[in-house]
């Protein structure tokens, strides 16, 4: 089945307001055995017709969203009802049920609101119980230009979502007929490059028939996308696990930061933070993990040598001799955080965010990571990210996180 979707509004073109529709009904559609052939994204208005007067041509399903509400810049049912040759018509339950939405909420009506309830002559009116925009579904029978099946759906996810699963989803599963066995896995890895990564397991990848392969990268970390029959995705998974174990982070989707506040929680212990460079991008990550508190005891960010000296107890003879980002000044910090919280493990950062501040022996995007745990040596290491500066931050907060990972276990 080839299904297309049309996601309506200039805000989303504008980026004002973030397009989390496409990401979504991919999933939701892949759960069902069904793939989005091709997706889009157009303004209010005009370009909705032509839009969809695009994907009916070559599509079996196309679902839009977005452009049902009561104002002049909501187009999508003229749209919808001229490039199918349909008459729009009053729809009598359509329009009591939103009468009945505003008088629950003892709201008068607005005549503009009238217009919701219009819908193509034939088509079914998808019941919205979260808004005043119905959706719509235009069967191909009645498309009287094209045999291409028509979901109008609204934009808003707390109304769309539930539209979903309780109108759009039950049709497709009958139009398709489709018992997919396929099944995707994702694989996340950090500290490995992607043209690294791909050229070690292509060539064996694609030895497997009927595997679909696809990669996503982004600051130092790759995501390995496995798509085929169980056995299929297996055989990929061994080839990947066994190049690249050390750099897997987890197979379960969640962010490097999420698999290590569980990591910490199953492990019983607690974490604390130094950061000099980074400026508290790693706590801020950590902290973004619900359930943090659990294991997260407390953050320093010592960006001045005087912070570090007085915070940390950072020896003021190792800033003179070593510097600042140096292993020597990177481990006090880490031991100093660990004595000073009375957490389990206490991870440090200091370097080079740039642009400017770096030499020869200390170029920008050298950054010094240390890891302190209780009864253990404490573990240092240098890594090396030139990049600008936000991008550098990402990259040595994803090192750091990750030193943590590993130190865990």
């Amino acid at each position: 089945m080839h299904i297309e979707v049309i996601n309506t509004g200039s805000e989303l073109l504008l980026g004002t307001t973030q397009n989390t529709h496409g990401g979504w009904l991919g999933r939701e559609l892949f759960r069902l055995g069904l793939r989005i052939a091709r997706q889009v994204t157009v303004p209010d208005g005009e370009a909705i017709e032509s839009a969809l007067a695009e994907s009916v041509k070559r599509s079996d399903i196309v679902i839009v969203t977005g452009g049902l509400g009561p104002t002049s810049d909501d187009v999508t049912r003229e749209a919808c009802a001229k490039v199918t040759g349909a008459e729009l018509i009053e729809d009598e339950a359509a329009l009591r049920c939103i009468e009945q939405f505003f008088a629950i909420r003892n709201k008068i009506m607005a005549p503009d609101n009238r217009k919701q309830a219009e819908v193509p002559v034939g088509a079914d009116v998808l019941t919205n119980k979260n808004g005043t925009a119905p959706g719509i579904y235009l069967p191909a029978r009645i498309n009287q230009l094209h045999p291409c099946g028509i979901f109008l759906l609204p934009g808003p996810p707390r109304e769309l979502y539930p539209l979903f699963f309780d109108e759009v989803e039950p049709r497709l599963r009958a139009l398709a007929g489709v018992q997919s066995n396929q099944i995707m896995h994702e694989m996340k890895f950090t500290g490995v490059g992607e043209s690294d990564f791909h050229q070690a397991i292509d060539a064996q990848l694609a030895t497997i028939p009927g595997l679909e392969v696809g990669y996503c990268a982004r600051i130092a970390e790759v995501d390995l996308r496995l798509i085929g029959d169980e056995e299929a995705c297996m055989k990929g998974r061994a080839i990947a696990f066994e190049a690249f174990a050390e750099y897997l982070i987890n197979e379960n989707g969640a962010s490097l930061e999420a698999t290590v506040v569980d990591k910490l929680r199953s492990s019983n212990l607690t974490l604390a933070l130094a950061e000099s460079c980074t400026g508290g991008l790693i706590s801020s990550r950590i902290t973004d993990v619900p359930g943090s508190s659990d294991v997260f005891m407390e953050g320093y960010i010592t960006y001045a040598n005087e912070a570090k000296i007085r915070t940390l107890g950072v020896n003021p003879e190792s800033l003179e001799k070593f510097g600042a980002v140096s292993a020597e000044v990177a481990r006090e910090m880490a031991v100093g955080a660990l004595q000073r919280s009375g957490a389990d493990l206490a991870a440090s950062i200091t370097g080079i965010a740039g642009p400017g501040g770096g030499s020869p022996e200390k170029p920008v995007g050298t950054a010094w990571i240390a890891v302190a745990c209780k009864n253990q040596p404490t573990i240092v290491t240098c890594i090396f990210q030139p990049r600008d500066r936000n991008g550098f931050k990402k990259a040595a907060s994803q090192a750091a996180l990750d030193q943590i990972r590993r130190a865990i276990g």
